[in-house]
């Protein structure tokens, strides 16, 4: 099986951006937008399904679950398209390990901090995951660092600052299993932006789903499937839906954009899942989170701001 040339595809599932140096379009920022804006709702919406399926399941169990649900939609699509399955190749298959059994790991840590403390002190903690990205993405993918980058991500942390108002709590063991898996997380992320400049959307994605099955699996009960009851059926569809298309999206937001473009639109998720929390579980919303959101805000749209006049302005 071959991998598709550098040119762009009108379907996001097979584009493949070639190029080391690329510029971000003004309208490739608005793709990075929208796209990270679905797989920002998504996200949050896994971590629900993931609290429901909790009752019942190992941390493990679950993400064997998202993996076995992902690779059937994914087999499914390779075996009626032609154009996907020849995306599918084993030239970076040593990133691709690396890449996916690292996300596991730090999947693994995020989904049991979920269970163990708040949710939006869960991805609050997370976000030390766009510092720790910026810092790699200089040396290892060539990235440039600007000022509004470097700032966006010193507001995003000032506004998480805000958010935890850091003391005793911030150490307890559920605390530092989130800070574990946002360096696991960073990592990861580096791995899918070089991934995206050779393999499309599709084989990333089904790599994903193909190597971490079998290692989830390794750590469930066989028979964990019994387990499972009528009412968690809609977080079953949830976690499957969601686990595919949040990656789908969050990698087609790579390849439409810088990692320092892309990472700080994350802190997005803060606010949105602070309100997912208070709404469905009674956890307290309180106005430092609504401050804190601010600053997060404020440094994603100064960052945004800046790469689309820094674009226009190369242009002139």
């Amino acid at each position: 099986m071959r991998c598709p040339s550098g040119l762009a595809s009108p379907d996001p599932f097979l584009n493949v951006d070639a190029s080391k140096e690329r510029r971000v379009a003004p309208k490739n920022i608005v793709r990075v937008v929208l796209w990270m804006s679905g797989a920002l709702l998504l996200f949050s919406a896994m971590a629900v399904s993931v609290r429901v399926l909790a009752a019942t399941l190992g941390v493990m169990e679950i993400l064997a679950l998202r993996a076995g649900l992902g690779l059937m939609v994914m087999a499914a699509l390779a075996a009626l398209r032609a154009d996907l399955r020849a995306t599918i190749n084993c030239r970076h298959l040593p990133l691709q390990l690396l890449r996916n059994t690292v996300h596991l790991g730090a999947s693994y840590l995020w989904a049991t901090s979920l269970l163990l403390i708040p949710l939006a002190t869960a991805f609050a903690l997370e976000f030390t995951t766009p510092a720790w990205t910026l810092l790699l993405a200089a040396p290892v993918l060539g990235e440039r660092l600007t000022a509004s980058r470097i700032g966006a991500v010193v507001f995003g942390l000032l506004g998480v600052l805000v958010i935890l108002r850091p003391g005793l709590a911030t150490f307890q063991p559920g605390a530092l299993l989130t800070l574990v898996a946002a360096f696991g997380l960073a990592i990861a992320l580096i791995a899918t932006k070089k991934l995206t400049r050779t393999d499309s959307t599709f084989a990333i994605v089904f790599w994903m789903m193909l190597i971490q099955l079998p290692l989830a699996l390794a750590g469930s009960d066989p028979l964990f499937v019994t387990k499972l009851n009528q009412g968690q059926v809609p977080a079953v569809i949830g976690i499957g839906v969601t686990g595919l298309l949040s990656h789908y999206c969050l990698t087609n937001a790579f390849r439409a954009g810088d990692a320092g473009v892309v990472v700080p639109l994350d802190f997005m998720r803060i606010p949105l899942i602070a309100v997912i929390g208070w709404w469905l579980y009674g956890e307290r919303l309180d106005v430092f989170v609504f401050l804190g959101a601010g600053l997060i805000i404020t440094g994603v749209l100064w960052n945004l701001r800046s790469e689309a006049a820094r674009v226009q302005g190369s242009e002139h």
